[in-house]
């Protein structure tokens, strides 16, 4: 790993450190600053996704929610249209801000735009490196969050989320998330989503 790089991932981790939101770790069996820990999980998730990840990807699944508290989705109107905006406006804080850390490092212009491509979720499905960070993403939903998700919501919703997810992801992803060790009530319930 490059010492920019090392430096990077430093910085987006000590800005998620001061997320208000605390989130249990149950392998650390600690509490956690809700992003750190999900910038954290995105990296080691990447790992496994594709070992060999360029710089940028990997500064990107870092960065993929840095700060992501200081926007909340009720800010935003309800519906469709107003989530689409937040998520929108995520995009652009979260590629800005990563971009800002990037550029105080020293980076070159043009990686700091590709970060900022990634980030924004520019040609999903065309751009390899696109479809990889969605793949984490969905991935990392999948090992870390799914169950969580699941008690709060009825079965028709959850199988409704599994497949708007699963559309998201490429073959490589849905191969990956046949391997994760799920629950077996979440194995059950990805099972009757692609059924």
């Amino acid at each position: 790993m490059s010492d920019k790089l090392t430096e990077v991932l430093d910085a987006i981790d000590n800005c998620n450190r001061a997320d208000p939101n605390q989130e249990f770790d149950l392998i650390s069996g600690t509490m956690h600053p809700k992003e750190l820990l999900y910038g954290q999980r995105m990296s080691q998730e990447l790992a496994l996704f594709l070992p060999n990840a360029s710089e940028h990807l990997q500064i990107a699944a870092r960065g993929q929610h840095i700060e992501r508290w200081t926007s909340a989705r009720s800010d935003y109107p309800e519906g469709r249209a107003g989530y689409k905006k937040w998520r929108s406006q995520l995009g652009l804080f979260h590629a800005s801000r990563v971009g800002s850390l990037m550029e105080a490092i020293g980076y070159e212009n043009s990686d700091i735009e590709r970060v900022k491509f990634l980030l924004q979720k520019r040609q999903l499905r065309r751009d390899e490196e696109t479809q990889a960070l969605e793949n984490v993403i969905c991935l990392v939903f999948l090992r870390y969050y799914l169950d969580a998700f699941a008690a709060k919501h009825d079965e028709p919703k959850l199988i409704d989320i599994i497949q708007k997810t699963w559309g998201k992801m490429s073959e490589a992803g849905h191969s990956a998330a046949l391997a994760l060790p799920l629950s077996s009530d979440m194995q059950s319930l990805v099972g009757k989503a692609l059924s």
